[in-house]
């Protein structure tokens, strides 16, 4: 492989890299926020500690609402880098 084609490639990977990047930061902002809603004073991460905590927070359907919410997200952001 020639370094023109190695460079071409890259390129062409670059917005794949950028929303797997936005879509990390969305998923971990989605987590942050319900992680800190178990240590609120209505959550039980203060009494049943912080493994309990993960383990609450870390589900499958926890994990369906981040990824369909971050790709949501990506997408409207795109879109308004494109309008603005």
């Amino acid at each position: 492989m020639k370094d023109g084609e190695k460079i071409e490639n890259t390129k062409k990977l670059k917005p794949v890299y950028r929303a797997i990047i936005e879509a990390g930061s969305i998923i971990f902002l989605f987590y942050s926020n319900l992680l800190m809603g178990e240590y609120s004073h209505s959550g039980l991460g203060n009494t049943k500690g912080f493994l309990w905590a993960l383990q609450d927070i870390f589900t499958g359907s926890n994990f369906c609402i981040a990824a369909i919410s971050s790709l949501v997200g990506y997408l409207g952001i795109e879109f308004l880098r494109r309008k603005l």
